[in-house]
């Protein structure tokens, strides 16, 4: 007959500590946690995602965040990248069933200006574009955007150098407004303000029919 086994504290420790981590595993998913980390993000930047006060934030254990993702690294990539794919589905997905192209881009501008969060993300974003995990996100995304710009404005009858231009500008203008808005450390500009921004910059950029 083997001899009892005798549990240590360490023991009792590291099975609680399991369990609990399953535990809290099963109730919240990866994408949770990532969701946590763009709000994260959209309040104090890139640099202040980190796991003890994301793990305070969802009102669990660190144990959780380890039931996921091996480092904070691999959830700021997954956060990076469900914000990429959050993105493009928002904003591309409802642009599918517009059939004029000018109408389209009217959606598109509309849609962009009035996504708040977008905006405070996006900023933060290119705050830590030094940052290698963010820099090739930016990358895609830009570069999807430009091409989207670029198809659209030629299928709204400007010749293809003409629709590239045009993508750079209205990109650029949209960009820079983010820019001049943290410079200025203005948030947000007056309701009325920013809607005549808007479609004043709609009626610059969008060819007429």
């Amino acid at each position: 007959m083997s001899p009892a086994r005798t549990h240590s504290k360490d023991d009792t420790a590291t099975r609680a500590g399991a369990t609990g981590r399953g535990e809290r595993g099963n109730r919240l998913s990866a994408e949770d946690w990532a969701a946590a980390a763009l709000e994260q993000i959209a309040e104090q930047g890139v640099a202040s995602v980190a796991v003890e006060p994301l793990a305070r934030r969802l009102g669990v254990t660190k144990g959780s965040f380890y039931w996921h993702f091996p480092s904070r690294e691999a959830l700021l990539v997954a956060a990076l990248e469900s914000w990429e794919r959050n993105e493009q589905e928002a904003v591309f997905g409802q642009l599918e069933a517009v059939q004029d192209p000018r109408e389209r881009l009217r959606a598109l501008f509309s849609l962009v200006a009035h996504e708040y969060k977008a905006h405070v993300v996006y900023s933060e974003l290119l705050r830590a574009m030094d940052h290698p995990a963010v820099q090739p996100v930016i990358g895609r995304v830009s570069e999807r955007r430009l091409e989207y710009l670029a198809t659209v404005f030629r299928q709204a009858g400007l010749p293809r150098t003409a629709a590239r231009h045009r993508a750079r500008l209205a990109y650029a203008a949209y960009v820079g407004f983010l820019q001049l808005n943290l410079q200025l450390g203005q948030a947000r500009v007056q309701q009325e303000e920013f809607d005549d921004y808007v479609e004043h910059m709609m009626a610059t950029l969008i060819p007429s029919s």
